[in-house]
């Protein structure tokens, strides 16, 4: 009976999901390319979204977590209730139609405490994952001109794919293998590597080996023997693979119809490129299949932290032409994407000397960039990822340890100037600084000719929102109050900042979240252009405009789109900062604690302020 009741509410919700993304993303398509509107035009509010979507969506309905640590991995220790019986037994035990076509599973409630017990050991709903069948059906959820898209696999070469796995769960791991074999053309697939990063459960070990043997697709497990990481055991299998194409998946994803032959012709046509696929989601809590969004490129912030961002309204205009094309991204995720062999190792590889997971994907965006090589987004190509809210698994020496000194690492060899700028306000990173041996990582660079940060940042990423000797950098601050404006808190679930500009005290030293960057044109008083005052997490100073102009307008930091109405001139005479589409000044109102807004310009001094310039480098 409940069963039955189940897929009859699974009948009726599961379409549900997809019509709330498609609206999202029609509202997205109607106004800014970044931001949801509601009826009063340009007042952003949040979509209202399923629970799976939820998580993994920002306040604007269009931005997807992925690529950026969350959570406490500091332990390997269980909770009592987790036996080590419990933790080495297999419990696989898949239900005929759970989890049909990406739809969400729904565990009965009596078995919600155990379901709660198991959810610790993987950090997932463990009890969903092993009702799923290892073949379950997917939608295709490519766009239609990708479906209707013929893509000739005659003469491509074959693919290794490789998947490092630490204590997965049977179900996921091998689920991310059927998915491989079930939606790859058979003539491209030269093998699957299974990397074992020292797992400890029993049935990992040769229960893995005889299943994997018996399988369609060549498939052998690695095992490095102690905790390598995710880098090094990466290289394990990238120097055992007969391919000539390297695929990289995360050891919890689904691949789709057509995610292959999109990624594979892409480097045969170009052995320098760097192809990721779209990636979607796979709710750690139902299993439900949750379709991304094509329209935004990795980069990162100030702290070099992974960040997806939207796509401006330049690069969205040359998407529109042909929504089938791959474009160019300035930084990868760097769980998933296929790379040529040969350029693999040509470029460097890995760096050997970063630990377990953290800030390599960063690093290889940057050197293949630097390097002459490319890194894109094959929006074809759609692979589900399990997203996961925390971490099970212990970094050896603590998280901080390895995160920072892995991105010291990146900063020091790659990025020039900047990594003054990146050390400064990264407290833990510079802790570190010393302790990195990168001689043989900068001999590589040279060896390889590669361009410098300043070249990645003007050719690559020039949206950028770093610092440059071209641009104002530091704090805005009211000369009268001497308060200073500050990125708002409320976040989005990307960590983005958004909501109303406001006042508080300025900091000494200077923080991040009162820093803000502005292209010198913007200071001559004399020039009509303006310029964007953005700052960290790719969010401007951003002015909605009403229809009714007799209301107040309030100045709100929102996602960057290369609008008009996000420029601002500044006259170092008088102080005023003027907002270019409304003709208004900068302001603070007696409610400041509401926020800044626009009034009409004058001498008043409330609309007088101060650009205090922080050295960076």
């Amino acid at each position: 009976m409940y069963d039955m009741m189940s897929r009859r509410m699974l009948r009726r919700w599961s379409p549900l999901i997809g019509i709330l993304v498609l609206c999202a993303f029609l509202l997205w398509q109607s106004g800014s390319p970044s931001q949801v509107q509601e009826s009063r035009r340009d007042d952003w509010i949040p979509v209202r979204l399923s629970k799976d979507q939820e998580e993994y969506v920002d306040r604007r309905g269009v931005h997807v977590v992925v690529g950026h640590y969350m959570g406490d991995t500091s332990s390997d220790k269980h909770p009592p209730n987790l036996t080590d019986a419990l933790l080495n037994t297999n419990m696989f035990d898949p239900k005929p139609g759970e989890g049909k076509d990406g739809s969400p599973v729904l565990i009965p409630p009596h078995l919600s405490t155990r379901m709660q017990q198991l959810y610790h050991i993987n950090r997932f709903n463990l009890m969903a994952s092993d009702r799923i069948p290892l073949n379950r059906t997917l939608p295709d959820v490519r766009k239609k001109r990708c479906r209707t898209k013929q893509i000739d696999i005659t003469g491509l070469p074959k693919t290794s794919v490789i998947i490092v796995f630490h204590n997965e769960a049977w179900s996921t791991l091998l689920r991310t293998v059927h998915s491989v074999i079930n939606r790859s053309p058979s003539a491209l697939l030269q093998e699957i590597i299974l990397v074992d990063d020292a797992s400890t459960r029993k049935f990992l070990g040769a229960d893995l080996d005889n299943y994997v043997s018996r399988l369609s697709v060549p498939t052998k497990v690695l095992r490095t023997g102690k905790r390598e990481g995710l880098v090094r055991a990466r290289l394990l299998g990238a120097r055992s693979a007969q391919g000539q194409i390297l695929t990289f998946l995360d050891a919890h994803c689904e691949c789709t119809v057509g995610w292959l032959e999109s990624l594979v012709v892409r480097v045969a046509a170009d052995r320098k490129r760097v192809v990721c696929p779209v990636i979607d989601i796979i709710s750690d809590d139902t299993f439900a299949y949750v379709r991304s969004f094509e329209l935004h490129w990795g980069a990162f912030n100030w702290e070099l932290h992974f960040r997806w961002y939207t796509l401006d309204a330049a690069e969205l205009k040359k998407r529109r032409q042909d929504m089938t094309q791959p474009f160019s991204t300035p930084a990868m995720a760097g769980g998933l994407f296929a790379m040529d062999k040969n350029f693999f190792f040509e470029l460097g590889a890995y760096d050997e000397r970063m630990e377990v997971w953290g800030g390599e994907n960063l690093e290889l965006s940057f050197r293949v960039w630097q390097c002459g090589g490319s890194v894109e987004i094959a929006p074809c190509s759609h692979v589900g990822h399990l997203f996961r809210k925390s971490s099970p698994y212990s970094f050896p020496g603590g998280v901080s340890e390895v995160l920072y000194g892995n991105l010291a690492r990146v900063a020091l060899v790659w990025m020039d100037e900047w990594k003054e700028f990146y050390f400064k306000f990264s407290p833990e990173a510079q802790r570190m600084r010393d302790r990195q041996a990168i001689r043989s990582r900068l001999e590589l660079r040279k060896q390889l000719h590669c361009h410098s940060f300043h070249w990645y940042l003007g050719n690559i990423w020039p949206q950028h929102f770093f610092p440059t000797d071209s641009r104002f950098f530091g704090k805005i601050k009211h000369k009268i109050r001497g308060e200073c404006i500050e990125k708002p808190t409320g976040k989005g679930s990307l960590n983005q900042p958004m909501g109303p500009a406001v006042l508080t005290r300025c900091q000494d030293p200077p923080v991040l979240r009162q820093m803000f960057v502005m292209n010198l044109v913007g200071f001559n008083p004399e020039n009509d252009k303006g310029a964007a005052i953005m700052t960290d997490e790719s969010v401007c100073l951003d002015v909605p405009m009403k229809e009714d102009t007799s209301r107040i307008l309030r100045v709100k930091v929102i996602a960057c789109s290369g609008q008009s109405r996000q420029s601002w001139s500044y006259n170092s005479e008088s102080g005023a900062l003027k907002h270019l589409s409304s003709g208004l000044c900068l302001d603070v109102p007696e409610d400041a604690e509401n926020g800044l807004t626009l009034n009409a310009c004058n001498t008043y001094p409330s609309q007088q302020w101060v650009m205090e310039s922080v050295p960076w480098k």
